[in-house]
């Protein structure tokens, strides 16, 4: 497996959960990380404690679903930087309204919907077409995208736009191999079970801190980051599928 030393990452939805436990996990590996996402405080806390423990991080707060903002970002991160190794398209969202009788009860819960399409669809493809072209001219890159269980399978509880949006990205992450494996680019659809992250205040029937505690945990899906990270580049890790050991939830 290579060695990270050196490699430059831009995690998105880098503030909290997923994104910090890999940007902590990455940086010890050697990787200069770029954190995003749409508040600045959580990424300088980020930052900083990552800083501190002698890694290499830098902040770019933006919404991945405004594209000239992605877009500057990753020619910023190329300028600076002269190279984009790794991009990891994790910011994703999700509304409590989320099944079809809270849309016939209220038309206006779509609006919602339109959110979690923007941010978990649209959020990706920009980030994924503004570092194609660095990747495409190093002849090297990695794109590790997190999907869902429910974006691999059908899941009552993920709810219709963001069941959707998962199985999008799914699409997406297979069209970047298919396309761009001739020009070494790879790309993995990362697609955990529940873990515990923020995202799930926002479930209609909230988990018990016990139920929490059995879950797949940020640092858990660090873990898968980093791996697919040192993989070979000759070498394309199309999907990892993880789910929490214990079957709390049924479909």
């Amino acid at each position: 497996m290579r060695t990270l030393d050196g490699k430059i990452v831009w995690i998105t939805g880098a503030g909290t959960g997923i994104g910090e436990a890999s940007a902590r996990l990455l940086s010890q590996a050697g990787m200069t990380v770029v954190l995003s996402g749409r508040r600045a405080e959580p990424l300088e806390e980020t930052a900083e404690a990552i800083r501190a423990s002698g890694g290499r991080a830098e902040v770019i707060a933006l919404d991945v679903a405004d594209r000239a903002a992605v877009f500057e970002a990753a020619a910023t991160i190329d300028r600076t930087h002269g190279r984009i190794d790794m991009l990891f398209a994790n910011a994703g969202t999700n509304v409590t309204p989320r099944n079809w009788g809270d849309a016939i009860a209220d038309p206006s819960v779509l609006d919602g919907w339109d959110t979690v399409i923007d941010a978990n669809i649209k959020g990706v493809y920009n980030g994924v077409a503004a570092v194609l072209p660095a990747m495409r001219r190093q002849g090297d890159g990695l794109v590790a995208i997190t999907s869902s269980w429910a974006g691999r399978f059908y899941s009552q509880v993920a709810g219709v736009a963001y069941g959707a949006s998962k199985h999008a990205v799914m699409s997406i992450s297979a069209h970047i191999n298919m396309q761009e494996g001739v020009n070494g680019i790879r790309a993995c659809a990362i697609c955990p079970g529940e873990v515990a992250t923020p995202i799930l205040d926002r479930r209609p029937v909230k988990l018990t801190p016990e139920e929490l505690e059995k879950l797949i945990q940020p640092e858990d899906m660090a873990e898968a980051a980093l791996f697919v990270a040192r993989m070979h580049p000759r070498t394309s890790i199309h999907e990892i599928l993880i789910a929490p050991t214990f079957p709390r939830a049924k479909g």
